[in-house]
């Protein structure tokens, strides 16, 4: 009988460890049992993924309020946890209470793989040699189901102006790993983008999934140069057939203040960043 993984994917939560507000408006911790709250009407559930920007101070107390609300609502429905490295995060925090910031689980003889293309002190993403190496290693074994690779920053073209000095460098070096004839990687899982999109990437035609953000939302249709974000919160729904193409559906998680705007950057701003996080050419 084929079997189906089921993934909640969540992502940009975004989290404090004072509890302060997400540029003074946003009660991130509120959107995420927000999300949490309307996720709860799945039917099942065999994984939570978690694709970075978990926290926005990088504090060990931010990751506490992290997994003291998503350890309950995992363990309740039977699924496993998958964290992954985004560029808010810090690796001390984030180790000391989520563990190793590279993991490989099995859930239903499906393979998750995390990779983590945080760069320090950075906005945007790379993935050293090493670690290619290492997902290699990784993907040299079969798995018995297929393997999902989960990362913070797409290994896509970004869709706003914001994101182009903040992507993922040189992404073809992990796409060629990933679309080796002899393994078997069905699906990428992301964020960092604050918005959803579902596409393919690399010479295999991986499907690529990247929820939209707990924390605010990006506003695709503002027009450039300028980049807007809104109130809002969502996640995917993922479902990964073992012998069958990736469904995954965008759900949003209502509350009365959506649609306002967090920020809305101008073109000068949008240098700033670029020029203090951004990847320089």
């Amino acid at each position: 009988m084929s079997e189906t993984l089921r993934i909640l994917h969540l992502s940009d939560t975004h989290l404090y460890g004072d509890g302060r507000l997400q540029y003074g408006v946003v009660d991130t911790l509120a959107a995420l049992d927000r999300v949490l709250a309307r996720a709860a009407s799945l039917a099942e559930v065999d994984v939570v993924v978690v694709s970075g920007d978990l926290s926005d101070d990088g504090t060990a107390e931010s990751y506490r309020k992290l997994a003291a609300t998503l350890e309950p609502w995992a363990a309740q429905r039977g699924a496993a946890l998958v964290y992954a490295m985004g560029n808010h995060d810090l690796p001390d925090g984030f180790e000391e209470v989520l563990g190793a910031r590279e993991t490989v689980t099995t859930v239903r003889g499906f393979r998750i793989v995390t990779v983590d293309t945080s760069v320090p002190g950075a906005g945007y993403g790379h993935v050293e040699e090493a670690q290619l190496d290492r997902l290699r290693t990784v993907l040299a074994t079969p798995s018995e189901r297929g393997t999902v690779v989960v990362l913070h920053h797409p290994p896509v073209a970004p869709s706003t102006v914001l994101f182009e000095p903040l992507r993922l460098v040189d992404p073809q070096p992990l796409l060629d790993v990933c679309s080796d004839g002899d393994v078997d990687v069905r699906l990428i899982l992301a964020g960092h983008f604050h918005h959803g999109l579902a596409t393919e990437a690399g010479p295999a035609g991986i499907s690529v999934v990247v929820a939209p953000a707990v924390a605010n939302t990006t506003d695709v249709l503002w027009p450039p140069p300028h980049e807007r974000a809104v109130r809002g919160a969502g996640f995917a729904w993922v479902q990964l057939p073992e012998d069958g193409p990736v469904r995954a559906h965008f759900v949003t998680a209502p509350a009365p203040e959506d649609g306002e705007t967090v920020y809305d950057l101008d073109a000068a701003a949008i240098q700033r960043i670029a020029d203090d996080a951004g990847w320089k050419r």
